[in-house]
């Protein structure tokens, strides 16, 4: 089981993971609200870790297949998945 630390750890490295994406110019506005909706999920105060990450990966799951996803992106996505999917407290 993981501590607080490496849980904190973890999101903040899918946070700035998310902010690429968020100033990539080539990522699709669509893309860019649900990702910064995933963000948001993830700095709330209230829920334990695993509730904030199922949230997220709700928010980002849903655009994970858009079609105007550069590849690059795409890959960077699936894995802020994979990331989020480890998270349990």
């Amino acid at each position: 089981m993981a501590t607080n630390q490496e849980l904190d750890s973890k999101i903040l490295q899918i946070k700035q993971q998310i902010d690429m994406l968020l100033n990539d110019n080539s990522v699709p506005r669509n893309v860019k609200v649900a990702l910064s909706e995933a963000r948001n999920s993830l700095e709330q105060a209230e829920g334990g870790y695993s509730v904030r990450s199922s949230a997220a990966t709700y928010k980002i799951d849903e655009i994970s297949n858009d079609i105007n996803l550069p590849p690059y992106a795409r890959t960077v996505i699936w894995n802020l998945l994979s990331s989020l999917e480890s998270i349990k407290d």
